[in-house]
This record gives structure tokens, C-alpha cells and sequence, in this order.
């Protein structure tokens, strides 16, 4: 079996490079740049030269492959073109073979409690593009297609991640770990190589499915970022910020962090039997 990654040399397409190979499975991953091809050669795929505006790039080796895993997003101007585009020639190359989107459990907004895939979307402004992309992704289904959504938690491992970018690196800086709100709110958490697992399993999963790549940690973020203090080098030291605040200094993704989001995963474990190995989300964030 042969799959053609988008994101391959990214933080979460790296690990699903080295879960897909050792399932036996061949990868083709898009790079657009020698750096990036460096990076997902010596991560066991074959570099396929382009960027996600390339679309006859991405329709030909969709085309050549017996699946496509897309994880690659381009934040530049425009980013839901790009995106749409982007997914129209991967599954037009794809024809009925899978296809895996990456969407993301931010577009639920805040949850009421532990909730699943069917819960009511309500994204913040940074994600809320995202809800027509997948519709149509999702539309796929009916027409021939087989389109599976994943849409994971917040990513960390690795000393990797959003919690890295915008806590621990500032935290260092500044002395001490912001803290948006009270740290009531909870985070929806997957380790990226639990993630990754998740997204070979997709590829014989229903079309049409969507599954939440959650797993089963939902931390109050007080408790995220004490641990994150720890990785920061300075120990218990938090800073409170109101979430305007935080916007200020972090751009609209602050709204993302102070989402209040606790997700099951139950559905992919049910249905794909997967099996998050990764339990233990606030000793690895302290590490670092």
C-alpha cells in the first residue's frame, strides 16, 4: 500500500510518516521546499516536490497513491482557498480510494461537559473556516468518494506543539507560564504519536466518517500549565491574563486556549479499535 501525505514534514505529519512505515505501508509526502524534503526522507517517506497550491502536483500523486492522508495547511493569505482547492484535486486524484482530512475539535467551541462527534459546532474565529471545507470534504461520500475527517485535540509530545510555541517558549522568556482565565476551562489533549496512530487507522475507516482524535485527557488548564511552568524552567510560576489580554499578546488563537472542551474519543476506539497509549499528558508537558 502506498499513501501521499500533505504536512509530512510538519510536527504531526512526521509521526504519521513513522506510524504509516511501520505498518508496512510506502509513503510519497509533499515538500516544498529541500529542508522540507530532508526532513521527510529521513523520516521514511519518498519527497514529492510542491506546495499545497500546486494542485496538478497534488491530483497527479493523489492519483499514483492508494490513499491520501492531507495534513498540511498553508497559513498564508488566503488559507481556506488554499485548503479547498487543495482538497478538491486530492480527492479528485484519490477517486474512491481513502481520504483522510485533518479538521480539528476547536470548531465545537466550548463544550457542556464530556461530549462526541455530534455535539453542535461553534468555532472561534481562527477555526471557523474550517466548517465549510469539511462539509464539502464530508459531501464526497455521496458521490463516490471516501472521505474520513480527524479531527484531533490539542497536539503534544515531544517537547513539540501549540503548548511549546505559545506557553512554555514565552514562559521562559517572561518567567513565568501565561494562564488564560481562571484555568477552569479544560483542554481536549492526544499525544502526537497517538494521533498519528489514529490516522493510518482512519485510512480503512467508513466514508463519510469523522472521528475526534482525543485521548480522554480533559485537563483543567490551571493543571496544563503548572506543568508547563516545570518545562519553562520556572517552577508554580503562573500568569493570569484575561482572554483580551491574552488575544493582545497571542492573536486571535488565545480565543482557541480558552475554549472549555472535554471529548470521549470513544467512537474511534469503538470503531477503528484504537488505542491511545499516551495517558499521562501533564508528567511529558513538565519534561519539556
Amino acid at each position: 500500500m502506498q499513501i501521499f501525505i500533505t504536512g509530512g514534514s510538519g510536527y504531526i505529519g512526521r509521526s504519521t510518516i513513522q506510524a504509516l512505515t511501520r505498518h508496512g505501508i510506502g509513503v510519497t509526502a509533499l515538500a516544498r521546499s529541500e529542508h522540507a524534503a530532508r526532513t521527510v526522507s529521513d523520516h521514511g517517506a519518498t519527497p514529492v516536490a510542491g506546495a499545497l497550491s500546486d494542485t496538478d502536483v497534488l491530483h497527479e500523486a493523489a492519483r499514483r497513491a492508494d490513499g491520501v492522508i492531507h495534513l498540511g495547511v498553508d497559513y498564508a493569505e488566503g488559507t481556506e482557498d488554499v485548503d479547498r482547492a487543495a482538497a478538491d484535486a486530492l480527492q479528485d486524484g484519490a477517486g474512491s480510494g481513502p481520504y483522510v482530512h485533518t479538521g480539528g475539535v476547536w470548531v465545537y467551541g466550548d463544550t457542556d461537559g464530556v461530549v462526541d462527534e455530534d455535539a453542535p459546532l461553534s468555532p472561534p474565529r481562527i477555526t471557523a473556516w474550517r466548517l465549510e471545507n469539511e462539509k464539502r470534504v464530508l459531501a464526497r461520500a455521496a458521490t463516490g468518494g471516501h472521505p474520513v475527517v480527524v479531527m484531533p485535540g490539542l497536539v503534544y509530545g515531544h517537547s513539540g506543539g501549540l503548548a511549546q510555541s505559545f506557553f512554555v517558549e514565552p514562559g521562559r522568556t517572561a518567567g513565568a507560564v501565561p494562564c488564560i482565565g481562571d484555568g477552569s476551562n479544560h483542554w481536549a489533549l492526544v499525544h502526537v504519536d497517538d494521533i498519528a496512530e489514529l490516522y493510518v487507522l482512519a485510512l480503512n475507516a467508513p466514508a463519510g466518517s469523522v472521528y475526534a482524535g482525543v485521548g480522554g485527557q480533559n485537563l483543567p488548564l490551571a493543571d496544563v500549565t503548572r506543568s508547563l511552568s516545570h518545562a519553562a524552567g520556572c517552577p508554580d510560576r503562573i500568569e493570569s491574563l484575561p482572554v483580551e489580554e491574552a488575544v493582545r499578546r497571542m492573536g486571535p488563537i488565545a480565543e482557541a486556549f480558552a475554549l472549555d472542551q472535554q471529548f470521549s474519543g470513544a467512537r474511534a476506539r469503538r470503531e477503528l479499535g484504537w488505542t491511545p497509549t499516551r495517558l499521562d499528558a501533564l508528567a511529558e508537558l513538565a519534561q519539556g
